[in-house]
């Protein structure tokens, strides 16, 4: 494909890209092919692609697995593949909002979710913290994000991209960049640089593994209201975090996890805000409120 052809193509069949669904089609096929490699895909293996699009990243996902379930959001892009019948036999076209989708149900038990998308940007976050909900279900994901995002997800304590993403990420899974593509890739070309970054939940990484057992409702709470104003210190983004502790109780749990109250939640470190979380459960447990806690 290329840009003509692509326009061509979606002008054809009364489409365009959707400015609200993030829309960017991969227009070479290179970029697909060296994706599914980079992916590692057995021969056996059922994967997920976010997004098809026209198709391609899905033709080559086809042609090395076993199953590809394409979740796609545009109504008009999966009337026109139905028309069509342009997509692998072994392609099961969804039409379904990846943020809304029983994840669970697309998996047999005992199975772990594998996904590889050209995710569409305008979802990114919401995305992400889907994959954090569900990080028990997941294996792996490969999936191309605006390279800000991307490099945010990887960012080190006391940089300006660190933040509770980076934070929350890595106390589930193992982050690093696999592919970067140029705005020409794309139809249309977006304004932005695209990073493809995978994304391991399983096996557990060895930083993981090494946190032991924590309350994870408990610890994306407290990330949440550390990076809630960044220019709040820790005490005082904590302090608005509703959780059954006074603000004297949250200074004595930050000094006893070896920090500064006054410090800013980009400094801590991930093993820091789980520490400062055992801390805090184990001060609210002595308290008659009980510390109730949400998944992220």
């Amino acid at each position: 494909m290329t840009h003509a052809r692509t326009k061509h193509l979606l002008q054809r069949q009364g489409l365009a890209p959707h400015k609200k669904l993030g829309q960017n089609f991969l227009v070479h096929e290179r970029t697909p092919r060296r994706i599914v490699d980079l992916a590692g895909l057995g021969a056996d293996d059922q994967v997920i692609e976010v997004g098809v699009g026209l198709g391609a990243l899905t033709r080559p996902l086809a042609a090395v697995c076993a199953r590809v379930i394409g979740l796609e959001a545009d109504a008009g892009i999966v009337r026109f593949h139905e028309q069509q019948q342009d997509l692998p036999a072994n392609v099961d076209l969804i039409h379904a909002d990846v943020l809304k989708v029983d994840l669970a149900s697309l998996v047999a038990p005992g199975e772990r979710l594998k996904i590889v998308a050209n995710l569409p940007y305008s979802i990114s976050s919401p995305f992400l913290f889907r994959l954090i909900d569900h990080a028990e279900l997941m294996d792996f994901a490969v999936v191309m994000l605006q390279k800000e995002v991307a490099l945010r997800l990887m960012a080190a304590p006391g940089s300006k991209e660190y933040g509770a993403p980076t934070v929350l990420l890595a106390a589930c899974a193992e982050v690093r960049p696999l592919l970067a593509v140029d705005p020409a890739e794309f139809h249309p070309r977006p304004k932005v640089d695209s990073l493809v970054i995978r994304i391991t939940f399983h096996p557990r990484p060895e930083r993981v593994r090494a946190l032991g057992a924590f309350d994870r409702g408990l610890l994306a709470r407290i990330v949440h209201a550390a990076f809630g104003q960044r220019r709040k210190t820790l005490l005082n983004g904590l302090a608005s975090a509703g959780l059954p502790l006074d603000k004297t109780a949250l200074s004595r749990c930050i000094i006893e996890a070896g920090l500064v109250p006054s410090v800013r939640a980009e400094t801590l470190t991930l093993e820091d805000f789980v520490r400062l979380g055992r801390i805090i459960d184990d001060a609210a447990t002595l308290l008659p409120l009980q510390l109730h806690t949400q998944p992220i």
